[in-house]
């Protein structure tokens, strides 16, 4: 138990230290032999852990992104859901831009599949849509806006780290938040009657905890609203394939 704990805190110092180079200095920066140097131990004791550069890379990103998701989770909501999305997606730009180089590694297709972190931090973002879609203020499907989101705050991250710090306009990430928040909210008014797709969201969102109901109760009519939610979303913008969470709990898709 003593050995599998000292392993364990050796490889954290090991990441520790990788992720401190990878931060000022870039990925380049990261190699064998400069991480065994600033961890204080020879290079071959790298391998002991990792295989290749590659998989210390992975784990530094994994690391340090899993840090900031749990910081992001535990921030209390404001109360306004709509606020709160705001909120997340400042700290969403911020964290990309004080973090180029881990970005760089975070939007890899192939490392990010495989990320656990990458998955919780879609988890929040799921979290905060569907907490505006409960308040009646979502005019498109929960994942159309998850889509939306993420992919715009992705591309604002990366046009901005294409130029040097000294040249980069910020209001650009103000500019993508507006144009995605007028294409997925509603106006002000929660549950609004004029806005059909805004409430069939909203009732959805709400559907797996109505109580009064038997669980076949539910689920038909949560298959009843992904039905209508599906077609509105068609007849304005494509729907994503990974619907909200059913009334099993599960992940249902749109037919």
């Amino acid at each position: 138990m003593v050995e599998s704990a000292s392993r364990h805190e050796t490889r954290a110092h090991i990441v520790e230290c990788a992720a401190q180079l990878l931060g000022e200095q870039g990925a380049g920066a990261v190699t064998t032999r400069a991480v065994a140097q600033a961890a204080g131990m020879q290079a071959p004791t790298i391998y002991r852990f990792f295989e290749d550069k590659d998989a210390l890379l992975d784990a530094v990103a994994e690391h340090v992104f899993a840090t900031y998701v749990t910081e992001k989770a535990r921030v209390e909501d404001a109360g306004d859901p709509v606020a709160d999305l705001r909120a997340g997606w400042d700290t969403h730009i911020g964290f990309g831009l004080a973090n180029a180089a881990l970005f760089g590694l975070l939007i890899d297709p192939r490392r990010g599949a495989l990320s656990p972190a990458t998955a919780a931090g879609m988890e929040v973002l799921r979290g905060r849509v569907h907490r505006v879609a409960a308040a009646g203020r979502l005019r498109v499907p929960e994942p159309r806006a998850v889509e939306l989101i993420h992919a715009a705050g992705t591309g604002a991250v990366l046009a901005l780290l294409a130029s040097p710090p000294e040249h980069r306009d910020l209001t650009l990430t103000d500019a993508m938040y507006d144009a995605v928040t007028r294409a997925i909210l509603t106006d002000a008014p929660a549950l609004p009657t004029d806005d059909t797709t805004a409430a069939a969201v909203a009732f959805r969102a709400v559907a797996p905890e109505l109580p009064g109901l038997s669980d076949g109760e539910r689920a038909l009519l949560c298959e009843w609203l992904d039905r209508i939610t599906a077609r509105l979303g068609r007849m304005g913008q494509r729907v994503g394939s990974d619907g909200p969470a059913s009334c099993d709990g599960s992940t249902r898709e749109y037919g």
